[in-house]
């Protein structure tokens, strides 16, 4: 069994207001890609990277992956409209075979314990998949602008990556997207719609994902203690 990381990199970051994708921005010398290739590189279970991104910044990549010594990172392919439509380019061009595990995970969550990756993967590995998330502990609500009603915290999840799913089932449901033109908000959702029972393991409150300009802020003082 060969396990690979797909690292979907194609966003360009509208919502952080930057005029650089938020992956690219340099935080202590290094772009923030970087931090979350250096994970996956150093983690024993990962035999391979393959990162999806627009081919602006292909060379830029290729770059990194020489100054860092990357070498597990097998291929960079042109990421998609959207971020499931690179997913499934990364699938498409992976190799994998059917029982082989794939790793998603954001680009922009740099900050991902190794123990957590490790933890997702031996319950793919036992399971077939793995969710990470983080239980809800705020009081939640439905509404807009006024309260329409309370919800039950102790059923809420806040979703993360990495999702992990066998190259059989993952492959299916995009698929199965594809032809039924659904866009899902991660891959965790397309492989319920196939039927597929989704565990989910314990992630981190430090495995945030920088979407605006105060995540930035806050990873940049995270790594700068």
């Amino acid at each position: 069994m060969t396990t690979i990381a797909i690292i979907p990199a194609g966003g360009k970051g509208l919502r952080s207001g930057l005029a650089t994708p938020k992956q690219y921005l340099k935080v202590n010398g290094k772009e923030i890609i970087v931090y979350t290739l250096l994970t996956f590189q150093k983690n024993s279970h990962i035999d391979k990277i393959i990162i999806a991104a627009e081919p602006e910044y292909f060379k830029l990549l290729i770059r990194i992956i020489k100054k860092y010594k990357l070498n597990k990172v097998a291929l960079i392919v042109e990421g998609g409209n959207t971020r499931q439509d690179s997913v499934y380019n990364a699938v498409l061009s992976s190799g994998a075979d059917p029982n082989d595990l794939l790793v998603v995970h954001d680009s922009a969550r740099p900050l991902l314990p190794d123990h957590v990756l490790t933890r997702a993967f031996e319950t793919a590995k036992q399971k077939g998949n793995a969710l990470v998330c983080i239980k809800a502990k705020d009081t939640l609500i439905k509404g807009q602008k006024i309260v329409g009603e309370y919800l039950n915290r102790d059923e809420v999840y806040y979703v993360q990556t990495p999702q992990i799913f066998k190259h059989k089932n993952i492959y299916k449901a995009l698929v199965k997207a594809e032809k039924e033109n659904f866009f899902g908000t991660d891959e965790s959702m397309l492989v319920k719609r196939i039927g597929e029972k989704i565990n989910i393991v314990e992630g981190s409150v430090f495995n945030f994902k920088i979407t605006n300009k105060e995540d930035i802020q806050l990873f940049k003082k995270l790594v700068s203690r």
